[in-house]
């Protein structure tokens, strides 16, 4: 058998058609949950991009003990575990982080395809020089010179690699996927294979080309094309119109990404690989737009429009076809899910579960609390109905009164029940702490 995972960068859960958003099209993903698994309660556990990694290639929880680094020489890796059973791996990538930080050690096959404004460290970058490019068009400062500054300079590297582009199919998601397509067919009459596409898309800028570009936007705005807002409080930065213009603009990269999220699932399909391979689609975070006053992830905020995410399992053999898992789940459930997939040996050091029994409804669930957090800033617990947040020291304009959230009612999380509800606050409270304890003690 063969495993292929694709990963989707700061896709939010709510932006995806099968997740419940009727408004966004995004026909191929939902293609893929009617024919596989979707698991509705799926969490990352430690945020952002590299601890979401760290999580996903060691099955491991991160938030208690590192944050953005380097893995580490001691890390079990799924990698290394695949490559000690003869798997033949790759890694296809354009998340600038990663490449910077070493994420691609003991992959047989390593490919990293510069993206967005990451453009430092890898030699394919190429820049249109010469021609003016309107940065005035798409930026708007925030006062302070300095920052504004080097936002201008990201932006006018960013237009003028987007100078090169002719179609969508010049884009940074079209050229991981094709990678990841030709590698395959390099490879597609083999077995034991083990394929990781991670792509940078729907990550900022979001200037996806037509007609991505217009499919959600109002046709009357006439305001900025934010395609890469500052992080940091919408309000005395964003009106309403440039905020609802981020956010349809957001939308068509979605779109835009699905398209060649399909593309590429076709073509495994059409090779023959797709009755053999378990395929499994995720993000590792999803993105503020505006919520809790804030865009972009300007903020250590463990709230669900960061932490939520759309996973998606399609198991070869039709188990799990079409079924929707309430369940609560996370990123370290992905590496002894693959291994128990493919009858490798759980390594002792991982804290995740493997996630067939829930497809193969063995079990209902296999957790009764979510955990999740940003490392030396704020940890989170959810269950089924509640959520608390717990604040770790940190600057002055950072939150220090702990939150509590009754999902059910205020899935938004807008009303702190903290006060009223201390009983369950301090028991969430205590849960959190003891499973914190419990993993250091065991590490």
């Amino acid at each position: 058998m063969n495993v292929i995972v694709i990963v989707a960068d700061s896709l939010r859960f709510d932006y995806v058609g099968c997740c419940g958003n009727n408004q966004i099209k995004t026909p191929n993903i939902d293609r893929l949950a009617s024919e596989g698994c979707l698991f509705e309660c799926a969490y990352s556990e430690g945020l952002p991009t590299l601890p979401t990694r760290t999580a996903l290639f060691t099955g491991r929880y991160t938030f208690p003990f590192r944050g953005w680094q380097r893995l580490e020489p001691t890390d079990v890796l799924l990698a290394s575990i695949l490559f000690r059973n003869y798997y033949n791996t790759a890694l296809i990538s354009d998340v600038g982080p990663m490449f910077n930080h070493g994420y691609g050690i003991h992959f047989n096959h390593v490919q990293w395809i510069h993206s967005e404004v990451y453009t430092h460290g890898i030699t394919d970058v190429k820049l249109e020089t010469g021609i003016k490019v309107d940065v005035d068009r798409f930026f708007k400062g925030i006062g302070d010179a300095q920052l504004d500054s080097r936002h201008r300079i990201d932006l006018e590297n960013y237009l003028r690699l987007r100078l090169l582009w002719k179609s969508d199919e010049d884009s940074f998601v079209a050229r991981v996927i094709k990678e990841g397509m030709k590698w395959l067919e390099e490879h597609g009459g083999e077995d034991r294979l083990f394929l990781w596409l991670d792509c940078f898309d729907p990550h900022e800028p979001w200037d996806p080309p037509s007609p991505y570009n217009k499919m959600y936007v109002d046709p009357n705005y006439t305001g900025k094309e934010l395609i890469l807002p500052f992080e940091g409080e919408v309000k005395g930065y964003l009106n309403e119109a440039e905020l609802n213009h981020v956010k349809a603009m957001y939308a068509g990269e979605v779109t835009m990404m699905d398209k060649w999220v399909g593309t590429f699932l076709k073509r495994v399909r059409d090779i023959g690989l797709l009755d053999r391979t378990m395929v499994i689609f995720l993000s590792d975070h999803g993105i503020p737009l505006g919520e809790h006053g804030i865009i972009r992830k300007a903020r250590p905020w463990p709230y669900e429009e960061l932490i939520r995410i759309p996973l998606i399992m399609r198991h070869p053999e039709g188990i799990g076809k079409g079924k929707r898992i309430k369940a609560l789940v996370e990123t370290p459930d992905v590496m002894p899910t693959i291994l128990d997939f493919l009858g490798i040996k759980i390594p002792e050091t991982v804290h995740g579960s493997s996630l067939l029994p829930l497809i193969s409804e063995e079990k209902e669930k296999i957790r009764d609390y979510a955990y999740s957090g940003f490392f030396n800033r704020s940890w989170s617990i959810r269950d089924e109905e509640w959520k608390y947040i717990h604040w770790l020291p940190g600057p002055p304009s950072h939150p220090t009164k702990p939150e509590l959230y009754n999902l059910k009612k205020d899935h938004e999380e807008l009303s702190n029940l903290v006060d009223q509800e201390s009983k369950t606050a301090k028991a969430l409270e205590l849960n959190l702490k003891n499973f914190v304890e419990n993993l250091k003690a065991k590490d």
